[in-house]
């Protein structure tokens, strides 16, 4: 329970790492597991250190859940997708905002981030990679 407070209580970030405006729908079709995969890739390094502490009982059936999702994503990734210079840029931010805040943000927030964000990877963003075209 210490543990617990201590994510909620004492963090801070110097950008949000997931905007609420942050939109699967803005991206092209095949972009959108690209986007999904670097979430979950993120989330699973964040919940993995997370899990290597007093939290451990408690992630080991999250962590093996979207260990099977994050693999079943990688399966729909393109290898090599046809885009134009707009939508490129778009999803290239989306990474590297992913990739700078491993490198710039403090662990406690990485840890609220990804908390935070993991129910809308589950329901919304999940959803929309699994609808296909469907996701308007």
């Amino acid at each position: 329970m210490e543990e617990e407070s201590r994510l909620l209580k004492n963090w801070t970030c110097s950008s949000r790492l997931f905007p609420v405006t942050r939109d699967l729908k803005q991206l092209q079709v095949w972009e959108r597991p690209v986007a999904l995969e670097a979430e979950l890739s993120l989330t699973l390094k964040v919940l993995k250190t997370m899990a290597d502490s007093a939290l451990g009982a408690i992630l080991e059936q999250p962590l093996h859940m979207l260990r099977h999702i994050h693999s079943k994503i990688l399966a729909c990734i393109p290898a090599q997708p046809t885009v134009g210079p707009r939508s490129r840029g778009h999803l290239q931010r989306w990474l590297h905002r992913l990739q700078e805040a491993i490198k710039t943000e403090s662990r406690s927030c990485l840890e609220a981030s990804v908390m935070f964000n993991l129910f809308r990877l589950l329901t919304r963003d999940l959803k929309c990679v699994a609808s296909g075209d469907q996701c308007v």
